[in-house]
């Protein structure tokens, strides 16, 4: 048993006096050296407060608030015997939340730690978050009550639950009933220790489920145009308007690498001189909140100077249409790969960048990556694979 004292103290807020010349009465715990404040949801005139006696005066006329008062003295006072009857050790917070009719942290539930941390992190957006991982956090807090809901029948379970069989249950699960790519479970699986780690720094949870559970990481090979792809594509005029403005996009992003969402929102603002004297087009990327800064070549320019209007820079489309439109491109040319608006991204850092030589870390800079180790990851493969063309080229210089 915890035999620490619990003290309660309500003060007035004196500084928030309203029309009526009242102001609001608050509530002070304190235990274990720690202070949790909250509203009581009482006001009073502040000349009728006795701070000593802690009551309102003259008693007839606040006999409700004083009421009210003693009943919150009272139900804390529960709360903080319930906790002291129990083994685990706990603290203020504790007390206020049993004392609101809320789970300790103890009893904390998993899909209730999602949404502590999606609230907090709401407002961070703008900050140090951005709302596209906001809305990724949302959709994982539902993929995870489709589970609960599946697997135990319920709509939500006890955090400290969580164990090794909870999260090999739910691999288990998404890949056989939702039938999800190990990219996608990496990814979901991800966020989910990121509640967990959440929920431990908040001292919600004492172990990490995660310690004896490997997350395998699936690496997809990176589809991108060869030099003669990309050259068949650029010289290829197309007889339909829609086929020639989505190609003329494609490669201006093959040479700046923006993605889509970068591409429709680019404005005469993101072009800037720079200090070479050069044209950049320097923006935020929507997904990291890196800033980007990237060269417009020479064949950008092209593109960007052909629709460039009062109004726009480069023609609008959504890009299910501008995916749409690229499969029958690749049909057209006799491309044999599934073309995307990101395949021009992934051309940007393959073919025009790093068959060009261009340092790893300044691609990673270019391309708007929150870590270096992010490009590594993606584009190791096409730096051995140049490396490997460049000693056949070696092997027969030496021939000779």
């Amino acid at each position: 048993m915890n035999n620490y004292k619990i003290t309660i103290l309500f003060l007035l807020q004196k500084v928030r006096l309203n029309k009526q010349g009242k102001c609001p009465i608050r509530c002070r715990l304190t235990f274990n050296k720690k202070r949790k404040e909250f509203s009581t949801g009482l006001f009073i005139n502040p000349d009728d407060w006795n701070s000593t006696q802690q009551v309102a005066k003259p008693p007839n006329k606040y006999k409700n608030i004083n009421t009210q008062l003693s009943l919150i003295s009272q139900k804390i006072n529960e709360a903080f015997l319930m906790h002291q009857i129990l083994p685990n050790e706990f603290d203020v917070d504790d007390i206020y939340r049993k004392f609101k009719g809320e789970d300790s942290k103890e009893e904390i539930t998993l899909l209730g730690a999602y949404d502590l941390h999606n609230d907090k992190t709401k407002k961070l957006i703008g900050v140090d978050f951005n709302e596209l991982s906001w809305s990724r956090y949302i959709e994982s807090r539902r993929k995870l009550a489709e589970f609960i809901k599946h697997n135990y029948k319920k709509s939500d379970i006890k955090l400290k639950q969580l164990d090794l069989k909870f999260i090999k249950d739910l691999e288990y699960y998404w890949k056989t009933e939702k039938q999800l790519k190990q990219a996608t479970i990496y990814r979901s699986m991800q966020r989910l220790k990121k509640i967990i780690q959440f929920s431990i720094a908040e001292n919600y949870l004492q172990r990490d489920p995660f310690n004896l559970y490997k997350n395998k990481k699936h690496k997809t090979k990176i589809v991108y145009l060869s030099s003669q792809e990309l050259k068949l594509l650029e010289t290829y005029n197309f007889s339909q308007e829609k086929l020639q403005k989505v190609k003329d996009l494609f490669v201006f992003c093959c040479y700046t690498g923006l993605a889509y969402t970068e591409m429709s929102n680019l404005n005469t603002n993101h072009l800037v001189k720079e200090f070479d004297g050069n044209i950049w087009i320097k923006m935020v990327r929507q997904k990291t909140d890196e800033i980007i800064s990237v060269p417009l070549l020479p064949k950008a320019k092209i593109i960007l100077d052909k629709y460039k209007t009062d109004e726009s820079l480069l023609p609008e489309i959504s890009n299910q249409k501008f995916n749409s439109y690229m499969k029958e491109i690749a049909d057209i040319l006799g491309i044999q790969k599934k073309l995307t608006h990101h395949i021009a991204r992934k051309t940007f850092a393959s073919t025009v960048l790093l068959y060009n030589d261009v340092p790893m870390e300044i691609v990673s800079k270019l391309l708007g990556h929150s870590k270096m180790s992010v490009t590594q990851d993606s584009y190791g493969e096409v730096v051995q694979k140049k490396v490997g063309e460049s000693i056949e080229k070696l092997k027969k210089r030496l021939k000779n």
